[in-house]
């Protein structure tokens, strides 16, 4: 998305559609940082990595370079950076990305690069091809190799606009097999078409052709969740076609609010929590003055959060609540932490029983349901407290908690806990 331009309507399809030149790929190199697997990224590792964080507009606001130590403070572990590639923004050189993605590893965070001028092509006339979007990161190669282990390179940003005959799955296959054949070994993501909201559900239908045009197999999914995604289960049924096939996907792009709908975000983080998958808000700061409410925080001060920034980090499955810094920032071995203590069960309806614990600092705790040597994660929260909810009268429940880390360390379980719900009243 570019707020201060972008128009998430219904444009009439304007403008010829350029198909990059057909490439056939060369067989690629062992891949060495971060990659996908069996639907999941991972790290070189083979550590999970579920990328949590924020978009950030260095494209229009290359001196603010304060912002990522802001983000990283915030809980994020990654970030996402929009770069213009001089077709309808100024084009991010060579050196400005080197000195992006050292800021990024200085403020122990992934970097997700994006080429953004490709925004709603069809439908926008200012915006580039995909087909340029691959040149300008043949022009960029130089600096991002050897940076697997911390950079994903975004493709193009929502490629195209509304409509269910974009070419979007031959262009991305061009473009895939286009930088494998120069060597890119870095995870790519592609964003849908649809202003990245795949109204048309081109992406969600043509996703393992797609993934299977990769001869290295690294390809993440990115979809954008603006007024198109305002129900849960709109929210729900999308994000479950790609989980349930095991195709890896994130959410690169979401808002509290937004001028065409109103985005369900408590749905949006809820299933993102649930199913581990990644998340970025949009955006840090710097928004045209009627989309001020797309700014976590106001004028670039990690101390002045907006509504949308309070929401986004520390409301219920917010960025503080299990965000786990990437492993290749880990420096030797961790102890894991302690289990938590002085776990017990405070208060017991008919529907409900709540939960506490001694707090801890800096940590996130998940509490499971234990039932014989089986359990199930049911809550996820950085506070010391929780209550179960939806529960059955006359049952007996048992319970335990885990903690974490900031750097996603997990305990060894709690003493477990149990209590009996009391019958429930009558009507």
């Amino acid at each position: 998305m570019r707020s201060l331009v972008c128009a998430l309507g219904v444009a009439t399809l304007a403008g010829a559609l350029l198909a990059p030149a057909r490439v056939h790929a060369e067989p690629a190199a062992p891949h060495t940082g971060i990659q996908v697997r069996d639907g999941r990224l991972v790290e070189a590792t083979g550590s999970d990595l579920v990328l949590r964080g924020v978009n950030h507009d260095v494209m229009w606001y290359p001196d603010r370079n304060g912002a990522f130590a802001g983000i990283k403070a915030a809980g994020a572990n990654a970030v996402r950076i929009p770069l213009g590639i001089g077709h309808q923004w100024r084009r991010s050189g060579a050196e400005e990305i080197k000195k992006v993605v050292s800021l990024c590893k200085a403020n122990r965070l992934i970097c997700i690069l994006d080429a953004h001028d490709t925004t709603g092509f069809g439908q926008d006339k200012k915006a580039a091809t995909m087909a340029q979007a691959v040149q300008f990161w043949l022009g960029v190669r130089d600096a991002l190799i050897g940076e697997e282990d911390h950079v994903i390179v975004n493709i193009a940003n929502e490629p195209f606009g509304n409509g269910a005959t974009m070419p979007w799955v031959q262009q991305t296959t061009d473009a895939i097999r286009a930088l494998r054949a120069a060597g890119f070994r870095h995870t790519l993501m592609v964003d849908a078409p649809g202003w990245g909201q795949d109204e048309s559900f081109v992406m969600r239908d043509n996703a393992v052709k797609v993934r299977d045009a990769d001869p290295t197999g690294n390809t993440l999914f990115d979809i954008h969740m603006y007024g198109e995604f305002d129900t849960a289960a709109k929210v729900n049924s999308y994000l479950s076609s790609f989980t349930d096939r095991r195709l890896p996907i994130l959410v690169g792009e979401f808002s509290g609010e937004h001028q065409w709908g109103d985005p369900d975000e408590d749905a949006i983080m809820a299933y993102a929590e649930a199913r581990e998958l990644g998340y970025f808000g949009w955006s840090w700061s710097g928004n045209d003055k009627q989309y001020k409410y797309l700014d976590l925080v106001d004028d670039f001060d990690a101390g002045k959060l907006t509504a949308w920034g309070r929401r986004f980090i520390s409301g219920p499955n917010g960025l503080t609540t299990d965000t786990r810094e990437a492993t290749i920032y880990r420096n030797g071995a961790v102890a894991p932490p302690r289990a938590p203590q002085q776990v017990r069960v405070v208060n017991v309806t008919s529907s409900t029983i709540t939960i506490e614990w001694k707090p801890r600092r800096n940590a996130v705790y998940q509490v499971v349901a234990v039932d014989g040597a089986a359990e199930t994660r049911v809550a996820t929260t950085n506070r010391a407290t929780v209550t179960l909810s939806k529960l059955r009268g006359s049952t007996d429940y048992t319970y335990a908690v885990y903690s974490r880390d900031l750097l996603g360390t997990r305990s060894p379980r709690s003493a477990m806990v149990a209590a009996i719900t009391p019958p429930a009243r009558p009507g």
